[in-house]
């Protein structure tokens, strides 16, 4: 998939973020991203803390490992993930070839 590329170790992620969500979880692809709904409101970049923080999560990396590379205020984001330690279920092994 488009949304997923990986940089030696890390993983660079294309994101379609849905703020306001019921709960907090990886869809899958749309147009070109990898749609992610989160619970947060976007209110002085707690959206966008939330979601490094999921994404940490989901990685199985502390928060730090987790970069905000473009998109801070908009729902369209570039995301790194340094050397992640297991992939998500929504995203197989194939799609980062």
């Amino acid at each position: 998939m488009h949304y997923l590329r990986k940089d030696g170790d890390d993983l660079l992620l294309e994101l379609q973020v849905q703020p306001r969500a019921s709960r907090d979880e990886l869809v899958g692809a749309h147009g070109g991203a990898l749609r992610v709904r989160i619970t947060a409101a976007p209110v002085d970049g707690a959206a966008n803390a939330h979601l490094l923080r999921y994404l940490a999560k989901v990685f199985a990396v502390s928060r730090r490992d987790v970069l905000l590379l473009s998109g801070e205020t908009s729902r369209r984001k570039r995301v790194r993930i340094v050397r992640p330690r297991k992939l998500p279920a929504a995203l197989s092994t194939s799609e980062t070839e």
